[in-house]
């Protein structure tokens, strides 16, 4: 067995395995995800720290405290767990694990998968339940094209901030990167809300992960672009632009790269009015053709995540094997 390997075959061998094996489900019964101690540890400060009775400048102040904390924690866990590796034998597989579960491609592809075939097995009831594990906004209120388009727009998004973001940061700023930037994403999505519990303490967090997310997002998009290109079923020019005409009319400064990025190879209309839990967000469409989206759309959309994860995954190592040698 080799007992050291540069970043860049470390960083392959987590990519391969995740895409092989996908999340050790079975290991998590017994040990924790990384991502849930990170979400236990932000629910315990967001309790020790966040008082409705604070005013608004002392909120964001304590926001601000709450970010901090996370990602020097984060990122000191990550240096920590480096500079054991490099001094081990062996130790590259340590890291390649810990990279590994801090990637979720086969997870993703399993997912947004099995809304297409809940649609076609058991029909829109077992479909709404599907796409419920991976959208937030009120499933029932979702006709088929409704739960087919939903599944579209998660896989673009979670392609950027799930896949390609934490491997953007590895690459720049490795495990350390890596870890802070889940930390941020995390608290993103616990304390990032425009309620009145968190406008003002997750204010800073949700701004901080928009601008970590900000280069991978529009990398992520591109990748879109270029997978389309490499299929005569989806169009790699209308994906660029839709996507240079509509990203930036998505509510999300990020989002919008990728999600119009697919609608346009797809040729479908995505985004538009949707419901949340207690809120109605009358957002605008994106992209042009047709909002009746069908499960063969989503099966369109797994073939060009799959192939945008096989191009990042490239283009990732062979960043590192430039900077670092392979």
């Amino acid at each position: 067995m080799i007992d050291s390997l540069s970043p860049a075959w470390v960083l392959l061998a987590a990519l391969i395995l995740d895409a092989v094996v996908g999340d050790p489900y079975a290991l998590y019964r017994a040990v924790p995800h990384p991502v849930a101690l990170i979400g236990r540890m932000i629910d315990t400060l967001d309790t020790r720290w966040n008082f409705p009775s604070r005013g608004r400048r002392a909120k964001r102040l304590w926001g601000v405290i709450l970010l901090a904390t996370m990602v020097l924690t984060m990122a000191a866990i990550g240096a920590a767990i480096t500079y054991v590796t490099v001094r081990i034998p062996y130790g590259w597989i340590v890291e390649a694990v810990a990279v590994y579960v801090l990637i979720a491609q086969k997870s993703l592809y399993q997912h947004v998968r099995a809304v297409a075939r809940a649609l076609e097995t058991e029909g829109l009831a077992a479909g709404r339940i599907a796409v419920g594990m991976i959208v937030g906004r009120d499933p029932e209120t979702l006709d088929e094209a409704g739960v087919c388009r939903a599944a579209v727009e998660s896989c673009a998004e979670s392609y950027s901030d799930g896949i390609v973001s934490p491997i953007f940061w590895y690459v720049v700023l490795g495990l350390p990167g890596m870890l802070a930037f889940k930390a941020v994403n995390t608290l993103d999505s616990m304390v990032g809300h425009k309620t009145e519990k968190y406008i003002d303490f997750g204010w800073a967090s949700a701004r901080f992960d928009d601008l970590m997310n900000w280069i991978p997002a529009r990398l992520a998009g591109w990748l879109i672009v270029a997978a389309a290109a490499l299929f005569p079923s989806t169009d790699g020019h209308r994906a660029a632009w839709v996507m240079m005409r509509d990203a930036r009319v998505h509510h999300s400064p990020n989002a919008g790269w990728p999600e119009s990025a697919i609608a346009g190879a797809l040729g479908l209309k995505l985004l538009g009015p949707r419901v949340y839990p207690g809120e109605i967000v009358d957002a605008p469409w994106i992209g042009e053709g047709t909002a009746d989206a069908t499960p063969k759309h989503i099966r369109e959309s797994l073939k060009l995540y799959a192939t945008a994860c096989a191009l990042s995954g490239v283009l990732a190592v062979a960043v590192l094997g430039v900077v670092w040698g392979f």
